[in-house]
């Protein structure tokens, strides 16, 4: 008799809408085709999960992976394999790359460039920029397209749109979520003379008030022009108050790294390695997003991953480039988070897979459930490891939690019931194909 499917996961502890069961969960044709007790059915392979727990796939969606034009800091394949390698199965990927993902013959490069190459799940972000405002529109729901992006204050690359009436017609021309990068570029500017002596001074310059200025001139816009936000990389008390009062129409998003580092010891410890946009702020701060997340406020967590060489950051600041890694050390860093009681695997999962679906409209994806993606990341929450600049894959080769000794940590990582990562060894070939999108799925690549 043939195998009934083509791969069961056996014995392990599920997280699915349902809260946490222990259930086998079984593959057919890149889709979950059965969950509960699969004791007598046969499939062609069969992994024991048990003492593991099998999470629904988790979904970066902010990353920088550098291509085209700046492969010396990463590309699709490694950052891609950083992803699997750390049990992350799908990312989107930003446009600030060179040239800038800002036209459809763009985005369809950047689709190409995957193809075969990439050991995860994607789709790419659409630059804003004042010279394209009038198609935005029409490139969202180009196939593979995750939506726009937004840089209000200037950040690594050339995008930037910094003034409110160009802001105001980005926001009236589209109807998806958009992404959202917040600081304010007059106060950026007016205060560049502050950085100076050391990255320490980073948070000086790039203050809690250059990122409140321009969520609140994000948010006030966006309601006006009745349009869907998403705020990235959410650093201070005070955005996430005034976020309280937009939920009709924002969602939010905060990092891992500014989630555990904080200001100034990570400065004093990791020089330019800490320095990243917005800043890493003091203990203040990180605090206040932990009680963000903790009342439900935070939707999405995403890693920024945003690598630069080790040459680069030893430029004196602050000529040395903002961003650090981050996609490889998302899942390892937030299981040690759950292990310490910070936040539930149940919120974990919501964070990472389901609030991603939800809030960018991801069709098929974020559920442990029948018919949905088999993407699906299985980890040992008892495992003890420690994070080494050895470990990173990135073309980078550092992260910034080296030497960190974590609770938890990715066994597996399946895409669409493909193992991308087995027991710590990447997946002999790359899977990984365009995520889709409820609001495009009438398009078709050309």
């Amino acid at each position: 008799m043939s195998p009934s499917f083509d791969l069961i996961i056996r014995g392990g502890t599920l997280v699915t809408q349902r809260g946490r069961e222990c259930a086998d969960i079984a593959v057919r044709d890149g889709r979950i085709a059965e969950i509960g007790d699969l004791g007598r059915a046969g499939a062609a392979e069969i992994f024991d999960a048990t003492g593991l727990h099998v999470l629904p796939g988790v979904i970066d969606s902010q990353v920088h992976f550098r291509e085209p034009g700046l492969e010396h800091k990463e590309d699709l394949a490694t950052g891609t394999a950083a992803a699997a390698l750390g049990g992350v199965t799908a990312i989107f990927e930003m446009p600030n790359t060179t040239p800038a993902t800002d036209s459809a013959a763009r985005l369809e490069e950047k689709l190409k460039l995957a193809d075969g190459r990439a050991y995860v799940d994607h789709a790419f972000f659409i630059g804003a920029t004042a010279d394209n405002v009038d198609v935005l529109a029409a490139l969202e729901n180009l196939p593979g397209c995750a939506g726009v992006k937004l840089f209000m204050g200037s950040s690594t690359g050339n995008l930037l749109v910094a003034d409110d009436e160009t802001i105001a017609r980005v926001l009236t021309n589209g109807r998806r979520r958009m992404a959202v990068h917040c600081e304010d570029e007059q106060r950026l500017r007016e205060r560049r003379d502050l950085a100076k002596g050391d990255a320490g001074t980073h948070p000086l310059w790039r203050d809690a008030e250059t990122a409140y200025r321009a969520t609140e001139r994000l948010l006030r816009l966006a309601r006006r022009a009745g349009r869907r936000v998403h705020v990235l990389h959410v650093t201070t008390a005070a955005e996430m108050a005034l976020l309280q009062e937009y939920r009709d129409i924002a969602t939010v998003e905060v990092t891992p790294q500014h989630l555990t580092l904080e200001a100034p010891a990570c400065y004093e410890r990791l020089g330019t390695l800490a320095q990243m946009n917005p800043p890493i702020r003091d203990g203040g701060h990180r605090l206040a997003l932990w009680r963000a997340l903790s009342g439900g406020l935070v939707d999405v967590i995403g890693s920024d991953h945003a690598p630069h060489s080790r040459e680069e950051k030893a430029r004196p600041y602050p000529q040395s480039p903002s961003g650090m890694p981050g996609v490889q050390t998302l899942v390892p860093v937030m299981l040690d988070h759950v292990a310490a009681g910070r936040l539930s695997l149940e919120h974990f999962v919501d964070l990472t897979s389901e609030g991603v679906a939800r809030i960018y409209g991801l069709a098929g994806k974020g559920r442990l459930a029948l018919g949905y993606d088999a993407d699906f990341t299985i980890v040992d929450l008892k495992a003890r490891r420690e994070i080494t600049d050895q470990w990173i894959v990135s073309k980078c080769g550092w992260t910034p939690f080296a030497g960190r000794k974590v609770t938890g940590w990715p066994v597996a990582t399946l895409v669409r019931g493909h193992f991308a990562m087995r027991e710590g060894a990447l997946a002999n070939l790359a899977h990984g194909q365009a995520v889709r999108f409820q609001d495009s799925l009438g398009a078709a690549r050309q």
